[in-house]
Formats: C-alpha cells, sequence, structure tokens
C-alpha cells in the first residue's frame, strides 16, 4: 500500500493533545532525564581524568605537542565500527560521516586493512585522541549517551587534529575564565597554548564551534567558568548541533578542501545570473528574477524582507499565460558521483489552487547532446499564500540538469508560483517534513504540547512525534509508534527502526545550517517496568487516543529528550522563519547494522597482495592470514559471494532454491519407492511362481 494513501489526509494541520486525555509523565521515557548533559559532564560523572575532558593523550604524544603534516590523516579515513557499540550509536556515526562529506572533502571508507584506522567503539565515555597517531587501530570512544550527532563530529574533529577553541592562545581577549568555579584539579584543562603549538589557521575566535566549552565546563558550583567577553555569547558558547562556518573554514584549510564531496549547488538567487539558471524557448512565458509580487510573496524566502535593497526570488506570473500555459527553467548542468540526489527548494503559490509545479531532469550522454527530459515529480494542491518546503528525491548517474515547469491550472489566477532558496545535494533526502505554523506562540505556553500528523516509515510502520514546548528553558521531542493500517503484516516488537527528529536550519545554503537533530532506536528487546516490550504493537502497550475529528487509534510510549534544544538556542539562527518551523523526519531499518564483518589483518603491504586479485561487484580487496580475498557486499535481502564476490545470492533466490530442492527430493524419493515396489513385487511374483513349480511337480511324483 502506498505510505501517501495511508496517511489520515484530513489531519494536515499540526495535531495538537485532545482536551481531558494528557499524556502522562511516565508514557514517555526521557534518555536524557531532564538534565542537557554535555560530553565533559558525561566523562566527569565517569571519573575519567582526560586531558581537556575527552582527549587521550599516548606515550609519545606530550600534552604541549604540535599537530604537524605527519599527522594528517589521508582524506578518505578508514574505519571500523566495533561490535560493542550500541546500535543506535551506529547509525549516528554514519550520519556524522554524511554531514562530513556534505561540507568538507573528508570521507570515511570501511576498513580495508590499511596501516592506520579509526576503530570506534563503546568505552566509558566520549574522548579521542589528537591527530593521526600512525599506531595502527586508532580507537575513539562514543559510550553510553555519546550517540548524539554533533559529539561524534566533535571526536572526529579531534582524530582529525584539532583541539578545543578556548585553549588557543588569543583565547583571553574573547573569554574570561572564573578560576574560583572550577573543580579542584580541573585548572590545566583551561590552559592555553601559544602559536608554536596550536595552529588557529589565520581564522578569528569563534564562540559558535563545536569545538568550545560550554559556559558550564567543570563548574564546582552553579556559577559559569566561562564568561564571554560580549555577553551576547554567554548562551551560544557550547552548542552540540553541527560545525560551525569557522570550524568548516578551519578544517578545508588544515587539509586543502576546495570543494565538498557531496554538495552539488545552492541558489538564492541574489546574484542577476540567477545562479547559471537558463530559461527554455519552448514554453509560453519566462520566469522573472524579483523582490516581490503584488499578490504575493511580499519578500524572498533567504532574508524574509529585513535587508534593504536584496532579497530576490524567480517568479512565474501564471495570470499571465492560458490555462495549460508553462514557463520553464533548467538549472546549470552538474556532475553526479554518488548516483543519488536530493533536491530541497521553497515554493510560494499566489495564483491559482490548481497551478502545479512540475520537476524534470534532463540528462546527457555521448550519444545525447540535447539530454533526455525525465519526469520526476508533478507537485499539486500548492498551499496559497506562504512559503513550503519540498524535497525531491533525483536518481542520476550521468551529467544532467534539474529542470523546474511551472504550469497554468484552472481556476482564477492574479499571481503566480515563485520560487527560492534551492539546495541540490548527494544526499537521501528526509522520508517526511513536519511543517508547524505560528510556531512562537506554543514556547513556554501551556497549549505548547504538540502531535505530528501521522506518518509511515518505508518498512510500513505508523508513528507520531511529539513536541513538548511547556517547559520554560528546554523543548522536548519524543518519537511514538501509533497503531496503522499494516500492524498485522509487521514484524513486533518493532526491531531496529532509526528515527531521526531535525530542527531544520533554514538557512538558504545548507553547507552553513546547523541544524538540531537527535535520533532513536527501536530495540526490540528493550522492556518497561511492568515487563512489557517498549517497541511492542501499539493496540497491545499503548494508550488509547483521539485525533480532533474523533477518530480513535493506540499510541505507544514515546522516546526521546526533554532537552532536545533550549528556548534561546531555538529563537536563534533560522530554526523559526516568516513564524515557521520545519522538523525532519527519517525512519530508517539499521538492522544490517547488528553485526560487523570480519576485520582484516592489517599490513603495510596490501596494495602487493591485491594489486592482481580483483573483486567483482564493487567488493573490496581484503588481506586475511597473508592472503587477499574479498570482502562482497550485502544488502537488507541481497548478497555476493564466492571467492572474488561473482555469485549474488537473495532471499527470493535462497527461496526458490530451497522449494526447488524439496521438489526435486519429493521426486527422488517417489521414483526411489516406486522402484523398490516394482522390485519387490517382481520378486514376490517370481518366488510364488516357483513355489507353484514345486507343488506341480511334487504332486505329479505323487500320483
Amino acid at each position: 500500500m502506498d505510505s501517501r494513501g495511508l496517511l489520515w489526509f484530513l489531519f494536515s494541520a499540526v495535531l495538537l493533545e485532545v482536551p481531558g486525555l494528557p499524556t502522562r509523565e511516565n508514557f514517555v521515557k526521557d534518555v536524557d532525564g531532564g538534565i542537557d548533559q554535555d560530553i565533559f559532564d558525561i566523562n566527569e560523572d565517569l571519573g575519567l581524568d582526560l586531558f581537556e575532558g575527552d582527549i587521550r593523550l599516548d606515550g609519545v604524544q606530550e600534552r604541549n605537542s604540535i599537530i604537524g603534516e605527519e599527522y594528517r590523516w589521508p582524506h578518505t579515513i578508514p574505519y571500523v565500527l566495533d561490535n560493542s557499540l550500541e546500535m543506535n550509536a551506529k547509525g549516528v556515526i554514519l550520519n556524522a560521516f554524511e554531514r562530513y562529506r556534505l561540507k568538507t572533502c573528508i570521507d570515511f571508507k570501511p576498513w580495508a586493512g590499511e596501516a592506520n584506522y579509526i576503530s570506534v567503539f563503546k568505552g566509558s565515555g566520549c574522548w579521542s585522541s589528537v591527530g593521526n597517531r600512525h599506531m595502527g587501530k586508532q580507537e575513539l570512544s562514543i559510550g553510553e549517551n555519546c550517540d548524539r550527532i554533533a559529539t561524534v563530529q566533535h571526536e572526529f574533529l579531534h582524530a582529525l587534529g584539532f583541539w578545543h577553541e578556548q585553549s588557543r592562545s588569543d583565547r583571553d581577549d574573547y573569554v574570561s575564565i572564573m578560576w574560583d568555579r572550577i573543580l579542584s584539579g580541573r585548572e590545566h584543562n583551561f590552559n592555553t597554548y601559544n602559536d608554536l603549538v596550536s595552529d588557529s589557521l589565520n581564522v578569528p575566535y569563534d564562540y559558535t564551534s563545536v569545538m568550545h566549552y560550554s559556559k558550564t565546563a567543570f563548574q564546582n558550583g552553579t556559577e559559569p567558568t566561562i564568561v564571554t567577553r560580549i555577553s551576547d555569547f554567554m548562551d551560544v558558547i557550547g552548542q552540540r548541533m553541527d560545525f560551525s562556518d569557522y570550524d568548516l573554514l578551519k578544517l578545508n584549510r588544515l587539509y586543502n578542501c576546495t570543494t565538498s564531496l557531496s554538495f552539488m549547488d545552492s541558489c538564492n538567487f541574489e546574484l542577476e545570473n540567477v545562479c547559471g539558471m537558463i530559461q527554455s524557448s519552448g514554453d509560453n512565458a519566462d520566469w522573472q528574477w524579483v523582490s516581490e509580487v503584488p499578490r504575493g510573496p511580499e519578500s524572498d524566502h533567504s532574508s524574509m524582507g529585513q535587508c534593504k535593497g536584496s532579497g530576490f526570488f524567480m517568479h512565474f506570473n501564471s495570470s499571465s499565460v492560458s490555462v495549460g500555459g508553462t514557463a520553464v527553467l533548467e538549472s546549470r548542468t552538474l556532475y553526479p558521483k554518488r548516483g543519488f540526489q536530493c533536491l530541497q527548494f521553497y515554493l510560494y503559490n499566489s495564483g491559482s489552487e490548481n497551478d502545479q509545479l512540475n520537476i524534470y531532469t534532463r540528462e546527457y550522454s555521448a550519444d545525447n547532446v540535447v539530454g533526455t527530459l525525465t519526469p520526476v515529480e508533478e507537485i499539486k494542491e500548492i498551499p496559497i499564500g506562504s512559503w513550503q518546503l519540498y524535497h525531491v528525491t533525483l536518481k542520476v548517474t550521468n551529467k544532467f540538469r534539474v529542470v523546474f515547469e511551472g504550469v497554468r491550472g484552472t481556476g482564477a489566477s492574479l499571481g503566480g508560483l515563485s520560487i527560492d532558496d534551492i539546495n541540490l545535494s548527494e544526499t537521501q533526502c528526509p522520508h517526511h517534513i513536519w511543517h508547524i505554523k505560528n510556531f512562537t506562540q506554543f514556547i513556554g505556553s501551556s497549549s505548547g504540547t504538540l502531535y505530528s500528523p501521522p506518518f509511515y516509515s518505508p518498512k510500513g510502520y505508523a508513528f507520531q512525534i511529539y513536541l513538548h514546548l511547556s517547559d520554560l528553558t528546554n523543548a522536548g521531542i519524543y518519537f511514538h509508534l501509533i497503531s496503522g493500517a499494516n500492524d498485522d503484516q509487521l514484524q513486533w516488537p518493532c526491531p531496529w527502526q532509526q528515527a531521526t527528529m531535525t530542527l531544520l536550519d533554514q538557512n538558504p545554503d545548507i553547507r552553513q545550517r546547523m541544524s538540531n537533530q537527535r535520533s532513536v532506536t527501536t530495540d526490540p528487546f528493550m522492556t518497561t517496568d511492568n515487563g512489557n516490550y517498549f517497541w511492542d504493537r501499539p493496540s497491545k502497550v499503548g494508550e488509547v487516543a483521539f485525533f480532533p475529528n474523533g477518530t480513535q487509534f493506540s499510541r505507544g510510549r514515546g522516546f526521546g529528550t526533554s532537552a532536545f534544544i533550549t528556548h534561546k538556542r531555538l529563537k536563534s539562527r533560522d530554526f523559526i522563519k516568516g513564524d515557521d518551523v520545519y522538523i525532519l523526519l527519517t525512519v530508517e531499518d539499521i538492522s544490517h547494522l547488528n553485526s560487523t564483518a570480519v576485520e582484516p589483518i592489517p599490513t603495510s603491504t596490501i596494495n602487493d597482495f591485491c594489486v592482481n586479485f580483483t573483486c567483482e561487484n564493487d567488493g573490496i580487496c581484503i588481506v586475511q592470514n597473508g592472503r587477499a580475498g574479498c570482502r562482497c557486499p550485502s544488502g537488507e535481502d541481497w548478497w555476493y559471494m564466492g571467492e572474488r564476490c561473482e555469485r549474488r545470492g537473495s532471499t527470493r533466490d535462497t527461496i526458490v532454491i530451497a522449494a526447488s530442492s524439496t521438489a526435486a527430493v519429493f521426486v527422488l524419493m517417489l521414483i526411489v519407492t516406486l522402484v523398490s515396489v516394482y522390485c519387490i513385487r517382481k520378486k514376490y511374483r517370481s518366488r510364488t511362481s516357483s513355489k507353484t513349480a514345486d507343488m506341480t511337480l511334487q504332486n505329479q511324483h505323487a500320483f
């Protein structure tokens, strides 16, 4: 059944908790226990005495050692996800790698026997060494409660060669350290290092760095240990959302990155060249480069009218053409590398409710210089009067253009379609978007208990997101399974579905966003206090709930955090834009991460073993016990096998083979049975004939 068809279409607006049926506090599980713990709080509670709170020093590395070129990693870093890691942590780590790919030239690949690699495991706390230590297996710990995406980014930045921001030599120009408020014996964590020890790469001091201590780091009471000289940054330092712009500038300078791996294009239409886009000559009208439209929008989405003299977007005036008339806008030529892309943009409709936007790709090949136009998606029923966020999944392997076709629909039109803030990247699109309008009224309010519309995962599980805004300081977010149309066909308790909830930073450029993200995973073995499976079928372990129209359903327990984001951070950056908030939702099956492939034996001569040994079907050559072999790729229900991954297997093939084998065995047994019966009967008849002859002969002798 189509997941869109499964949505209860009656509930396009935000679903609020029905009065009289409040959610009990004990019906949600808070993984943070109501406390927003930073990396250093986690490690301190564990009694770890690490350098600067989360840095592991080896025997060779002195505390004041300089990180030189010899401590750089290659641009593609080999890694192993140890079996000790929690399932949720494994998924979060892979998501963190995607952030590196989107914003830098740093990539990660499963270890295939390289001399040096990073082994990520569940140790005590969250920590890493600084730089490539050339020790072969270099450990990085993502322990309990460390499975936050920015925590993983932070620890890998250490591994890539970065120290903490507040240890810079110019630190005291920007923050004051309150030494009398620091835990006894932890004062050394606030030391600074001169330019000969720590290189700032000619980048200004960064209050927003993901590598900066928070204001409460190593405090002995309730007062801050770090006070920013510009007071506005007191609640900014210590953010654990994403890389800051300066984090990326330093990382890209250190590793000489000129481009990022999975980013393709971003356009906010601020320049007259409209990002190299071209108009078609075969349509009825052009898209116009404008800053406002009489019937709306009054401003672009990028700046929301805050910057006078700037703020442009592209507009198709559908009122200027007849029904069926079109305006076509094509992107510049793009060159894919991964074979999958996510197109994101904002769309505004001030024309007819039947106007629509069609998305195509024009794909080129050596034999087709004109390009093949392929329809991808038709966007209809576009709400009138506000900017709306859309995502479209593309799967292009050759050079291509993205084509936007505006189409005049039936009905009166006094305006048209407008498009702004286009981003294209070789990443996976979110599965769903929860758009919350008039958002600020809910912050800190008694009415700030919001439930999303019902959604379905690709596997068919129905779910809701619960956003708790009533608290005076923090916003909480929780994932609930709910009863749905597919429950009879699904596996229960729900196994290893990772829900990722992302509060979108609506910066026009995807590379500059610092979105806030949290992931939780359905562990089928997890139980509640009363012994029930936490992620069992909602109709079995959930509570009765009602949608606003009176429809009854069952809602399972919620799993998430009450410390998702502070209200102060929520009001910063572009989380709220035009009083709109977007929460991006993805639910992925990560059961394939349950097992880790056998690790090859590291050897510095791997290339010598593999130079004449080729693995087929994207298999990876590895060295085990001094011999070259192949690590074969596999999916949920398929795999490659054989010495060189030359044979493909699948669950379906196995079933067919098993059925065929069973049939063959049955036929063979039937043949054997028939032959045996025939032989026995023949033998019996032979004996009977012999006995009859003997008796006749005896009778003859008797006479």
